[in-house]
């Protein structure tokens, strides 16, 4: 679309402390407002870490305020990572206005699948005028899933996930494969540090990809750390 403006789009790697989503809700926070990105991506389960048992996050749970007020200060939307009633994982789209749940994950390892319920449905969002493609970690191992997601017209595949230090080039494989066969950018938010669950040293190393497949930006192994771009 020729008239649409550039997106600016960010992935961060926030600290996190498993099971306080009051904490981690004004970690999102303070990512959004240093991003000053439209679009800002976060890892899997982001707002309560790597914990299989935590509790649901409902859309208007009041820990959530810290996020939604920096969305408002910003004009940013955030996708966060929660579990959600159902059982699911989730996205979790938060504005300004509040949080929506927006996409199930859905395709689940297999001590999730003792918890939880896959989704049914990719999803696309709209952000002005660029449509945007979200996934949740092992999703992005499914090719089945970029192209169903990219069977619905996307500009954009945003994944949150969580991968161990070890399985770093993982991810680099997964984008590379899903921005050359679809001709999109992608952005994956990769956890970084501690995130529960026995993750004691995730991967971190969130990115961007162009549609070459090249890498646009790249972060460290450090929890804290944001890449971004303007896409045009």
């Amino acid at each position: 679309m020729e008239n649409r403006t550039p997106l600016r789009l960010a992935a961060v790697q926030p600290l996190c402390v498993p099971l306080d989503v009051a904490a981690n809700a004004r970690a999102h926070a303070a990512a959004v407002r240093a991003a000053r990105a439209r679009l800002v991506v976060f890892p899997e389960l982001s707002l309560t870490g790597y914990e299989l048992d935590a509790p649901v996050v409902s859309v208007d749970d009041p820990r959530l305020t810290p996020l939604v007020e920096a969305c408002a200060e910003t004009n940013t939307l955030a996708l966060a990572g929660a579990p959600v009633a159902g059982d699911h994982i989730a996205v979790l789209a938060v504005t300004g206005g509040g949080a929506t749940v927006a996409y199930r994950k859905m395709w689940l390892g297999d001590a999730e699948a003792r918890r939880f319920r896959p989704g049914d449905a990719p999803v696309v969002l709209d952000v002005d005028g660029w449509r945007v493609g979200l996934a949740i970690c092992k999703d992005t191992g499914l090719a089945a899933h970029a192209a169903r997601t990219a069977g619905l017209g996307v500009d954009v595949y945003a994944a949150g996930v969580l991968e161990s230090a070890h399985d770093a080039a993982v991810t680099d494989q997964r984008a590379h494969r899903i921005a050359t066969a679809h001709r999109v950018w992608v952005a994956v938010a990769s956890f970084a540090g501690s995130t529960g669950g026995g993750y004691r040293e995730a991967a971190g190393r969130s990115g961007i990809w162009t549609p070459d497949g090249e890498v646009y930006a790249r972060a460290g192994t450090e929890p804290g750390e944001s890449v971004s771009a303007s896409i045009r």
